[in-house]
């Protein structure tokens, strides 16, 4: 009877590889999510005194002039 021996080595190799594949894809994966996450933040209400702008691009622009008292 023939007996079948398995390489430890290979075996351990591949499990590796793929517990590595593992945590690979889901440092990607949490990568995405705060993306995602940082992506939706809204800055709502800012001022300015003074904006230097160097290029910009503009899809819409509205502007609003105000006649009251500046804070």
């Amino acid at each position: 009877m023939a007996r079948q021996v398995t390489d430890q080595s290979k075996v351990s190799l591949l499990a590796l590889a793929l517990g590595v594949a593992a945590f690979g894809a889901t440092a990607i994966g949490a990568l995405a999510i705060g993306r995602l996450v940082v992506g939706r933040v809204l800055v709502k209400h800012v001022h300015f005194r003074e904006l230097e702008v160097d290029t910009l691009t503009v899809r819409r622009l509205r502007v609003v002039e105000h006649d009251g008292p500046t804070r």
